[in-house]
């Protein structure tokens, strides 16, 4: 089994340095390779790979101007040499059993099933620790209900290339990966676990002016979640993007009707960060965040359905 890392990056590099240093580390013994796809980064990416390449020998790199991470992913594809592909996020920093686990757990459900029509996917972590991303304990809120999603997953490339790959039209944040899921799901592929293979996905601790920048991503996730459904318009879908009576009333009663938002609870979240809890302040956050997502797709879908009239 030959595995090929594929990761898209952009703007990432202090993290994406931690990420490819990690995965030099590997003690599976087979081949393997990474290739980093750089979309359109500002931060000098490109610079530093190219000033590092004799500490990363399994690295090899490419460029494309700014079209979205599942852009970048196909390419990744294409020029990937081994017959299963691995996707990690750029800010995903693994453990030395990561690429043997996925391996030997590819393999083993290869064998079990008689066939090759499934996948393994690892565990992800969540941490703001980036001296020692590895160090975070596993939480609840880490648990994920994904069918497939690209911050830890290892498959066949063959069946990659028969669903067709990733649809570029998901050029914004969120939902090209469960998309693909969607169509991977249809040719009968499973999703066989893999706990041992275990990723830390890094990102810088909560405070409020990350807010602006959260809520143009929900934005960004509420128009790509329409596209989600407008391509499989099922129950589902719905599910997955909030787009159901449920998730509006559920966000609706905990957010008091709109009233905790980021102007009430400001000093509540910025309490909690000035005593070191911003974990705690982001899950206050994700109560707005929620709501303001779920106002935003139900919206877009309005439009839309206007749009459809004659």
């Amino acid at each position: 089994m030959f595995l090929s890392v594929v990761i898209p990056t952009y703007n990432r590099r202090p993290i994406l340095a931690k990420a490819l240093y990690a995965l030099e580390q590997q003690d599976w013994a087979g081949p393997y390779e990474v290739i980093v796809v750089d979309d359109g980064s500002t931060d000098d990416t490109l610079t530093w790979l190219q000033t590092h390449q004799t500490e990363l020998p399994h690295v090899r790199w490419y460029a494309q101007a700014h079209q979205g991470p599942a852009a970048a992913r196909n390419w990744g594809i294409t020029q990937a040499q081994g017959d299963t592909i691995v996707f990690i996020d750029s800010d995903l920093v693994v453990t030395p059993v990561f690429l043997r686990a996925h391996a030997e757990q590819l393999q083993a459900a290869y064998q079990r099933l008689g066939h090759q029509k499934c996948f393994t996917y690892g565990r992800v972590v969540n941490t703001s620790n980036f001296e020692h991303p590895t160090q975070e304990p596993f939480k609840l809120t880490d648990v994920s209900r994904a069918f497939f999603a690209t911050g830890n997953v290892a498959i066949a490339k063959k069946w990659l290339e028969l669903a067709g790959g990733f649809d570029t039209d998901f050029q914004f944040y969120g939902w090209e990966d469960l998309e693909l899921g969607v169509r991977l799901k249809k040719l009968g592929l499973v999703l066989i676990p893999c706990p041992l293979a275990v990723g830390y996905h890094w990102h810088p601790p909560f405070t409020l002016d990350q807010i602006p920048r959260l809520l143009d991503k929900e934005m960004q996730r509420a128009k790509m979640g329409l596209l989600f459904y407008q391509k499989h318009p099922t129950w589902e879908v719905r599910l997955m993007i909030q787009m159901t009576w449920l998730h509006w009333l559920l966000w609706e009663v905990v957010s008091l009707g709109g009233w905790l938002n980021e102007h009430t609870l400001a000093p509540l979240m910025q309490w909690l960060i000035d005593r070191g809890r911003n974990d705690w302040a982001w899950e206050i956050a994700r109560i707005f965040l929620n709501r303001y997502q779920v106002q935003a797709v139900y919206a877009a879908y309005r439009e839309w359905r206007q749009s459809q009239r004659p």
